[in-house]
């Protein structure tokens, strides 16, 4: 051969691109949720179990034979795109209790050799030999609550690990063979200036992550940290967190970070598969506690109480909390919705139509927030899709 047949290799495709974007909505994936912490932080609502509440190898033990029940219920369906195993702290478990459950999810429904298979980890929890045990298994893509490089900030955040474990983690990754590297951040924590946000950038975008995402810290009913701003803590400042997002905007395409969402940056090929399928709508799996699905127009959502997940279980029993068969006008203000979240937007149908020629529309588009763009609507000012969105559902009741 001389080289030169065949065709020329194709460049990554941009993680803003709109074909991108509507393409994912026909993937098909899984989302395993692992809810075992060392401890909750403070801002969490999301569904753990920690050490304190009962969170022992005894117990995951029997969570991940109730994992391998509930995958056995469920309809062939693949094979998958994507696999996310998120939490919680999924690296809580060993790798070779995660690497059963790829094995598991392959035997049942397929993963496709292409497929995007992705862990959350926290970097106190991560080792050289761990990362090479994970690759081994098959995971591809890894996502670091890192959240900030200042160590005030990370202790105000009820983290644990320091910035050198942070970066020790991601180099950890990339040497023993993840394909794609996450840095996850929060912004916005009450205390944290605007100097120490620039050096958690700056240090991030350092490491050169294939993929960062960023979160203004958000308080939600029940925390600790919702508890102790009712008691007179500060609570986030909005005009701050803006700043704040903005800095990251203007400096991450210096890094080769392409935005694609409203929180998330990529470089091109490092899009984040399932997070795309479901902002696109797309059907996925969710397995394990308090895990959401949706799938043939309905979405459930799973069992939060651990007792009543494992007893569910072993009963043979799927451990919903309950579901719901979405209607037609649900089903398209949810992908106008989520469609909204991307840089791409979304084809605007029946109901984005009726949004524009709405009187709240008109206003939006005046106002820059929101405009046609090459048939697609689309934020331009992606802070304000909260907004956006509140407006599609004030929309009176129509046909879609």
């Amino acid at each position: 051969m001389d080289g030169m047949s065949g065709s020329p290799p194709t460049a990554p495709e941009s993680p803003d691109s709109a074909l991108l974007a509507d393409r994912a909505a026909a993937s098909r994936s899984v989302y395993v949720h692992i809810p075992f912490c060392a401890r909750r932080c403070p801002y969490c609502d999301f569904t753990v179990v920690t050490q304190e509440e009962g969170g022992d190898e005894r117990v995951a033990d029997r969570y991940l034979t109730a994992l391998h029940s509930e995958f056995a219920m469920e309809d062939r369906w693949g094979p998958l795109d994507a696999v996310n195993l998120g939490g919680g702290t999924p690296t809580r478990l060993t790798p070779a209790a995660l690497g059963s459950i790829l094995t598991a999810l392959d035997r049942r429904f397929g993963v496709a050799a292409s497929a995007e298979i992705s862990i959350e980890a926290n970097p106190e929890d991560w080792s050289d030999a761990s990362a090479a045990a994970l690759v081994a298994a098959g995971f591809n893509r890894v996502s670091f609550g890192v959240q900030s490089f200042d160590p005030a900030v990370l202790s105000s955040l009820g983290r644990l690990h320091n910035p050198a474990q942070a970066t020790a983690a991601v180099r950890s990754s990339r040497s023993q063979g993840f394909a794609s590297v996450n840095i996850d951040l929060i912004f916005g924590t009450p205390g944290e200036s605007m100097g120490s946000w620039q050096a958690t950038v700056d240090r991030a975008l350092a490491l050169q992550p294939d993929h960062v995402s960023a979160y203004g810290l958000t308080v939600e009913l029940g925390t600790a940290l919702s508890r102790s701003i009712r008691a007179g803590a500060p609570p986030p400042d909005p005009d701050d967190q803006a700043d704040k997002y903005e800095y990251l905007a203007s400096i991450a395409p210096e890094a080769g970070l392409v935005r694609y969402e409203i929180s998330n940056y990529a470089v091109p090929g490092h899009h984040c598969r399932y997070n795309l399928s479901t902002w696109a709508a797309g059907e996925y799996f969710g397995f394990g506690l308090g895990a959401h699905d949706h799938r043939d127009g309905v979405r459930s959502r799973g069992l939060r109480r651990l007792d009543a997940y494992l007893a569910a279980v072993g009963r043979g029993d799927r451990p919903r909390a309950g579901s719901e068969r979405l209607t037609a006008e649900r089903i398209e203000a949810d992908r106008l919705m989520l469609g909204l979240r991307r840089v791409a937007g979304v084809v605007p149908g029946t109901l984005g139509s009726r949004l524009l020629q709405s009187p709240e529309g008109e206003r939006l588009v005046a106002a820059g927030v929101v405009r046609l763009e090459d048939g697609r609507l689309v934020v331009l000012r992606p802070l304000l899709t909260d907004e956006v969105n509140r407006s599609v559902l004030s929309l009176p009741s129509g046909d879609c």
